[in-house]
């Protein structure tokens, strides 16, 4: 049986219909922790330093590094957290 139902009124039903279909889909696919793994130039862009003071930096554990096949990687949370405890120590320049 049909229901009499004007242009406008069908229009917003289909509105919030999609609306609804919409917000549904954007809940259930909320973002993942970043747990993001970076490239080693990666990591010395965000940290400002070179690619052997990271590899001194991994070597003493002040970034924690993993290996992926045959390629090194840092997770971007654990860079950006070490930069906040900034446990990274300023090089002394040489005595003249």
């Amino acid at each position: 049986m049909l229901s009499p139902i004007t242009i406008d009124e069908l229009a917003t039903v289909i509105q919030m219909t999609v609306k609804r279909e919409f917000e549904t889909i954007n809940n259930s696919q909320k973002p993942e922790p970043d747990n993001d793994y970076l490239s080693r130039k990666e990591t010395c862009k965000i940290l400002g330093i070179s690619l052997p003071t990271l590899n001194d930096y991994t070597k003493r554990g002040l970034v924690p590094s993993y290996r992926i096949g045959a390629r090194i990687r840092y997770k971007k949370e654990e860079v950006l957290k070490s930069l906040s405890y900034r446990q990274f120590t300023k090089k002394v320049g040489r005595a003249a």
